[in-house]
């Protein structure tokens, strides 16, 4: 089988990769323009950079000349987990293990860990210590706020896109990376990993007292957590939809075309349309692949939106999310004072709990702020590499309006110049895309990814069937229990089969993906952790949420009713449809 475009070296040090968690931002084959531009020049750095101010590892313990924490292999973005193991082994109170489990869930094959050389360092554990200290101690994250004033400022000052030449587009984006990506995603790497610790604390606290797994529910109604904001807000765009027939008599004849139709509804339809403005002005860097600039989103495909709203208007007003994450919140509170009671007699470890208590409500926060900012930061590349896509394809020059994705940066300026002769190059690399993307890359791989050619197509592999009475057991990721019907959607642009109360079965969500938990009773999901982003924000909407139920999509059929238990992290087969 041809290899793809754009690969990296796997590592000799760090030799354990897995699709885990960064499944939910690249779950596509990496586009050439992404690799060349974003991962190979930017990401990599940023990463060890990360690293390097936690205290965990010294720069000098990667190889200069590799990707080795972030890396595309197969065609496919991976997270290098040894030094993630690595990283917890070091790290005051954190294992190995918890690391696989905060960020990585249940992976189907993954070895062990096993000790190597270098992997115990004592300098590497002091400085992380005094780190994990400011973590524990700080009450507030200035460097993100920071950076959202910087990238909203961008925003802001978006130039006149129109005005300027193909070249000019070009400069701009690649300026906006050079300039602007590696400070924001070290700055998500420092933060996320950060926000491990005091997690990793409440875990070890909560167990010692007889309330093992309450900590997720320590995490959960943090408030401000921004990838969590767009979903409240569709809310409200929901309720209008919901409280005006003109409006829903629209939204049911389906998203296509909405938006035409609604300037013709009057009064009504003149309000939502300037609403959704707002919003999409707002939150219009969300989207499925929104790491892609290749990829849409809400801006540049608003019926991604409108779908969820769509959703989101047929719900009872008590599916309210900002009442629910008043309810996560309410409770968290009331665990937090009920645990530091029985801690009463043991000051320090009280002292310890509070403090880490009050670290994961900001880190969590935190890490979703540091992860907008680059998300929108990308969102102003791709307005500018997608209205050039536009232009080549209206005057004939290019097939789609997203090849710019399938050219490497070193050929832009060539192709920019005269796109014609490389032309059927890109057709041939969309279609080799294409091929990937129809063949399962393993989920984890040790030292050399298998050669591609040996990969099943994706979906052929039998699984189990399941039966009523099964207990599936993934990993706890929103607290509660529900039990509905099971609606399996695999694409968020077509939702249409989920009613609300239903029970949303998804294959792998970013939270572009959670408006989608709104409407729903429950969600599970084939892969994820406690850690992952689509965990995060169904905390914050108070959906029980089972990550990490392997196969579910698959296993689990459309229509059969089952019960979510966030708490236990299980999913019971009640009834087979």
């Amino acid at each position: 089988m041809e290899p793809w475009i754009v690969s990296s070296k796997p590592s000799e040090r760090y030799p354990l990769w897995t699709r885990a968690n960064v499944g939910e931002v690249f779950p596509d084959p990496v586009a050439p323009l992404t690799f060349s531009v974003f991962m190979r020049d930017h990401t990599e750095q940023a990463w060890r950079d990360a690293m390097e101010r936690m205290g965990a590892f010294t720069q000098d313990e990667f190889a200069p000349d590799n990707m080795e924490t972030l890396g595309v292999f197969g065609g496919y973005c991976y997270l290098n987990a040894s030094v993630t193991r690595i990283l917890g082994e070091r790290a005051p109170g954190l294992s190995a293990q918890m690391m696989d489990d905060l960020f990585y869930g249940a992976q189907p094959g993954i070895p062990p860990y096993e000790p190597a050389p270098g992997d115990q360092n004592e300098e590497r554990t002091a400085a992380i210590g005094a780190v994990f200290q400011w973590a524990l101690t700080t009450d507030r994250l200035e460097v993100p706020a920071e950076s959202e004033k910087l990238v909203d400022s961008i925003r802001a000052a978006r130039p006149d896109l129109e005005a300027m030449s193909n070249e000019e587009l070009w400069a701009y984006s690649r300026n906006l990376y050079i300039t602007y990506l590696g400070r924001f995603f070290s700055e998500h790497i420092f933060i996320t990993f950060l926000a491990t610790l005091p997690v990793g604390v409440l875990g070890q606290i909560c167990a010692a007292v007889g309330r093992a797994g309450e900590e997720i529910k320590l995490i959960s109604g943090v408030g401000d957590v921004a990838s969590a904001a767009p979903s409240m807000a569709m809310w409200k765009l929901g309720r209008m939809v919901a409280a005006d027939p003109a409006l829903a008599a629209e939204f049911d004849k389906g998203v296509d075309g909405l938006l035409g139709r609604l300037q013709n509804a009057g009064p009504a339809g003149a309000a939502f349309l300037g609403a959704f403005r707002q919003f999409i002005k707002d939150f219009g860097s969300r989207g499925p692949n929104e790491w892609e600039v290749m990829y849409n989103t809400w801006e540049t495909r608003p019926e991604l939106a409108l779908a969820a709203i769509d959703r989101m208007r047929l719900a009872p007003a008590d599916a309210d999310p900002a009442i629910r994450n008043r309810q996560m919140a309410a409770e968290r509170e009331r665990i937090t004072g009920e645990i530091s009671a029985m801690l009463a007699g043991d000051p320090e470890t009280q002292g310890m709990f509070l403090a880490a208590a009050r670290a994961a409500t900001l880190f969590q926060a935190g890490r979703e702020r540091t992860k907008t900012n680059n998300v929108k930061l990308i969102q102003e590349a791709r307005m500018a590499m997608h209205l050039l896509g536009k232009r080549l394809v209206d005057q004939g020059l290019a097939d789609n309006v997203n090849d710019f994705g399938l050219v490497l940066a070193s050929e832009m300026d060539d192709w920019l110049n005269d796109p014609r002769p490389l032309r059927d190059e890109l057709a041939r690399r969309r279609a080799l895309m294409e091929t990937y993307a129809g063949i399962q890359e393993p989920f984890v791989f040790w030292g050399n990814i298998p050669d591609p050619s040996t990969w099943a197509a994706r979906g052929a592999t039998e699984v189990e069937a399941v039966k009523a009475g099964d207990v599936l057991q993934g990993f706890p990721g929103c607290p509660g229990s529900v039990t509905g019907v099971a609606r399996v959607v695999l694409d968020p642009i077509d939702p249409t089969a989920l009613e609300p109360g239903d029970i949303l079965v998804a294959p792998i969500t970013d939270p572009s993906w959670t408006p989608l938990f709104v409407s729903a009773g429950g969600v599970i999901v084939d892969v994820g952790a406690a850690q992952s982003h689509a965990m995060i924000v169904s905390r914050e909407l108070g959906i029980p949420c089972v990550p990490s139920v392997t196969g579910a999509t698959r296993r689990i059929p459309d229509g059969a009713t089952v019960t979510v238990n966030g708490d236990a992290g299980t999913v019971t087969i009640v009834a087979l449809p």
